[in-house]
């Protein structure tokens, strides 16, 4: 078992609940049996698995941040595509392997975030072969400037979030 250095952490529960009425565009959520399993759930940070019934629902991580920590992100709030259970779920094990969606090559966009929900700076991070100390070294360097209290992990090819990372408090 590989150890992360810092938190990922899921959807959280309250929002999952609203999301599976109608997401953060509005859209009602229509739920579906995935026959082939395999794409990233934000509630329990795992592939979804053939015939497991998910829904696609359009999120936006920082505004929710902002609307629990009174912070007006303005125009850098952005929504996009996250899967779900259609169901609650018992969320990420309590013990896992490293950081969720790693995978050595694939590439990650690791932005940063101030108190006032305002990105602050960010980098591409091409998953190294020692996925969990890249990830590791890229949180590290985020949480070196004292201006950063969230990060936001999200994957290049489709622009989807996939994680959030808070500065320990």
């Amino acid at each position: 078992m590989t150890t992360t250095a810092y938190t990922p952490r899921p959807i959280t529960p309250d929002a999952l609940a609203q999301l599976r009425d109608v997401d953060d565009a509005g859209r009602p959520c229509v739920p579906y049996v995935d026959p082939e399993g395999g794409d990233p759930l934000r509630c329990c940070l795992r592939a979804v698995e053939p015939g497991e019934r998910v829904a696609l629902v359009s999120y936006a991580p920082l505004r929710r941040w902002a609307a629990e920590s009174g912070a007006r992100p303005g125009a850098y709030d952005e929504q996009g595509p996250v899967f779900i259970h259609a169901d609650p779920c018992e969320g990420p094990a309590r013990e896992r392997d490293g950081y969720p969606y790693s995978r050595a090559g694939a590439l990650r966009t690791v932005r940063r975030y101030n108190a006032e929900g305002r990105i602050v700076g960010g980098r591409l991070l091409e998953i190294p072969a020692e996925e969990t100390k890249g990830f590791d070294a890229a949180f590290d360097e985020a949480f070196a400037d004292p201006e950063v209290v969230l990060v936001h992990v999200r994957a290049v090819e489709y622009g989807c979030f996939h994680f959030e990372v808070r500065r320990d408090v």
